[in-house]
């Protein structure tokens, strides 16, 4: 981690996306995966204190607006998380995802949490959730967020007709090319897909931090607005639906 740090510093101090943090992605022969790399203003401590149960992991992934649901096992480490669309849709009518979590060896300078799942809808399998971080000083840290799965014939007639369908004009964030008029263009197709879904989680992990030192009444609307904000950052990738009708969805999911 320190020497992703060091490497990839420079690009982290002049990020395109005003903030500091950088984003890569992959599609390699049947395995998709994003990554985000950025400085947090969170000690390491604070991270380690409150992501390191599964039950916060429920808190953090529910705010992604595709998660329906989430259920945590505290005695075994399993967490399962119920996928479904980007509106209202019954936890039953989605489709499910089932994790274990596995936790790094306590360390005062780093700390990690990975949440693996053999098997998915469509023909994906060996999903992967890893978050790992380290001290930069007393004030705040360094983060990792990695977000991969393998992907079939099936999945990939799937997602094909999705991304022709319903998802024809989504974007990801990588910039590939300037068009006639010199406004970017950005890759889409798969790794569109999964650089969405990165940022996404990424921003829940933050805005969940953001709130943790909050009275607990007050932590789930934080949550829930930072988040919103943070994805309305960049309405070209991310916008979907309105803040009122976002977290009109969400407090309803969250009570069910």
């Amino acid at each position: 981690m320190q020497a992703a740090f060091e490497r990839l510093r420079g690009e982290i101090e002049h990020s395109a996306f005003g903030r500091p943090m950088v984003l890569a992605s992959s599609d390699s022969e049947g395995h998709l995966q994003g990554d985000v790399h950025a400085v947090i203003a969170h000690p390491l401590a604070l991270i380690a204190r409150s992501l390191k149960g599964v039950d916060a992991w429920c808190d953090v992934l529910m705010l992604h607006l595709n998660v329906k649901r989430c259920e945590a096992q505290p005695a075994t480490g399993a967490l399962s998380l119920a996928i479904g669309r980007k509106y209202d849709q019954p936890p039953a009518e989605a489709q499910w995802l089932h994790f274990e979590m596995h936790t790094g060896a306590a360390a005062a300078d780093y700390f990690q949490v990975r949440f693996d799942a053999a098997s998915g809808p469509w023909d994906t399998r060996n999903y992967r959730l890893l978050f790992e971080a380290i001290p930069l000083d007393g004030h705040s840290s360094f983060v990792h967020l990695s977000y991969a799965f393998d992907y079939g014939v099936t999945a990939r007639l799937a997602m094909g007709v999705y991304l022709a369908t319903m998802a024809r004009d989504k974007v990801g964030f990588t910039r590939v090319d300037a068009g006639a008029d010199a406004k970017p263009i950005y890759i889409g197709d798969f790794r569109g897909v999964i650089e969405r879904n990165a940022i996404r989680y990424y921003f829940a992990i933050d805005a969940f931090l953001d709130a943790a030192g909050l009275p607990p009444e007050q932590r789930v609307e934080r949550r829930l607005r930072a988040w919103f904000d943070a994805t309305e950052s960049y309405p070209r990738q991310l916008h979907e639906l309105g803040r009122e009708d976002y977290l009109t969805m969400k407090r309803r999911e969250l009570t069910q």
